[in-house]
């Protein structure tokens, strides 16, 4: 389990380690080394994702580890709260950018014809934060007309297990 803690609020992602052990190996290594903290959600298309680790609020383009091998045959499918791997038109050109879908996305699905994008986790908590920053006004960035206005910034991405949540519930309450 991952937490990102945004400027909108917490979101949890739960990963397949099992279906897609190197997405999975890959994401962590990049939430251990902090990579993604400070990096922003740059890519949003309201009812169908948010896409973001990668660039910061200036949009500069953060030096990524090399890519990791298309595992989108695993049968995990791009649904709602589903997350995946952003890549380019090769499908083992993903790194560090990941994208919730904010729909049922079947076309970003593997095909006889092709691979399509690996799912790799699930947002257990916080889907109303990536509606609420799927809602942001967009438009004032013309080199990124998908980006919120205002930067939603990762501000820390780490592992959680159900101990840290009882441990921050209980100093929470007192």
């Amino acid at each position: 389990m991952v937490r990102l803690e945004t400027d909108l609020g917490n979101i949890d992602i739960e990963l397949y380690s099992e279906q897609a052990p190197l997405s999975s190996e890959n994401f962590l290594a990049y939430v251990d080394a902090h990579f993604y903290d400070g990096t922003i959600f740059h890519r949003v298309i309201p009812n169908f994702m948010a896409q973001a680790g990668g660039m910061t609020y200036d949009f500069t383009q953060k030096e990524t580890r090399d890519p990791v091998p298309n595992e989108s045959s695993n049968g995990l499918r791009n649904t709602y709260a589903s997350v995946a791997m952003a890549r380019f038109s090769d499908p083992h050109s993903a790194t560090s950018q990941f994208y919730i879908n904010l729909n049922n996305n079947a076309h970003l699905d593997p095909t006889k014809n092709g691979p399509g994008y690996t799912v790799f986790g699930t947002v257990t908590q916080g889907m109303d934060v990536v509606a609420d920053i799927a809602a942001q006004p967009q438009g004032m960035y013309r080199a990124h007309p998908n980006a919120p206005n205002m930067a939603i910034r990762i501000l820390k991405a780490y592992r959680i297990t159900e101990a840290t949540e009882s441990d921050s519930s209980t100093s929470k309450d007192q």
